[in-house]
């Protein structure tokens, strides 16, 4: 968003009229109006009833959970649910994937009397490229009462619905959904945000870390109001380019990923240093741990461009036949 000069002079703009920065709290009786705005139209296209926009996702992970977890009588975690929204004296069961996982749920809440179930997870997992389904949820839901937080943080700008993420998706009326994530990767804002209904929102707007917190920086939250369009623009661009490349790569065993998420994985351990060689930067790290495997990931970008999408799938193809 900020190689694009339209956007950037807006934002320019918008800074010369807000500043960099608002260290006012949202309960100060001096109060913009541009947060209530940003919560208004965003929890509206997202098909949630309220919405709390805080200065960033980390944020709105722990307001989110910190309202939610003492509601519960336990709480579920996925695998790679973003520490975000684990609350401080839990930890997920790394040694399970998401499917294993989602059975072990659907297993221990048939054997289970009736009671508050809080579910934790991420509406996809940005390291093995997965995007998660959470309908499972609803059979859970028809015995228990249950809670669903979800972290968008990889889904705001790519997933669900136009750029506002997976709310829509998820939404059941017999599962209190809460979606929570930052808007810093997909849609480049210093800011994070919570979706949900309007009493659950209305309590966390009642909590001590959010009374007593700074917001996000009003200029980027006026400059995304402001700049619709180009949003749009830059989400259909980056859904067929990563509908483009899958299409490309589809062949290369050694490559996974889904043409609806612009994040792709691949295997070759050696392939990181071959294509820095080439002229290309790819993500790879080891996770969990220091000492895990490194995991391999192209990410794609509404910065690239089509040539550059091109010339990487011949380099890839070429290292597979090497």
């Amino acid at each position: 968003m900020d190689q694009i000069p339209e956007y950037e002079e807006i934002l320019i703009q918008n800074i010369r009229r807000y500043g960099f920065n608002h260290g006012l709290s949202r309960v100060n009786n001096v109060r913009l109006s541009v947060f209530g705005e940003f919560e208004e139209l965003f929890a509206k296209n997202a098909g949630a009833e309220s919405a709390a926009v805080v200065s960033s996702g980390y944020l709105a992970g722990i307001s989110a959970w910190q309202f939610l977890y003492p509601k519960s009588n336990t709480c579920w975690i996925a695998p790679d649910t973003h520490p975000a929204i684990l609350p401080a004296d839990l930890k997920p069961d790394f040694q399970l994937n998401f499917i294993q996982w989602k059975n072990q749920c659907l297993e221990l809440s048939e054997g289970i009397p009736s009671q508050k179930i809080l579910l934790l997870g991420n509406a996809v997992d940005p390291l093995r490229a997965v995007i998660h389904d959470y309908s499972w949820v609803r059979d859970i839901a028809k015995k228990h009462e249950v809670t669903l937080l979800i972290d968008d943080s990889h889904a705001f700008g790519i997933l669900g619905k136009s750029v506002f993420g997976t709310y829509s998706a998820h939404h059941d009326p017999k599962i209190n959904l809460i979606v929570s994530g930052s808007l810093g990767k997909g849609l480049a804002m210093p800011a994070g945000i919570i979706l949900g209904s309007e009493e659950t929102i209305s309590g966390i707007k009642s909590l001590p870390i959010f009374t007593g917190a700074s917001p996000g920086s009003p200029a980027n939250l006026q400059t995304f109001l402001d700049t619709g369009k180009i949003y749009q623009t830059q989400n259909q661009k980056i859904k067929d380019f990563s509908g483009i490349f899958f299409q490309e790569t589809q062949d290369l065993s050694t490559i996974n990923g889904s043409p609806k998420f612009p994040v792709f994985v691949y295997q070759n351990q050696d392939w990181p240093e071959k294509l820095e060689r080439m002229g290309f930067i790819t993500s790879s790290f080891p996770y969990p741990t220091a000492g895990s495997q490194r995991i391999n990931r192209i990410v794609i970008s509404g910065f690239h461009s089509l040539n550059d999408l091109m010339a990487l799938s011949l380099k890839l193809h070429q290292l597979s036949q090497s």
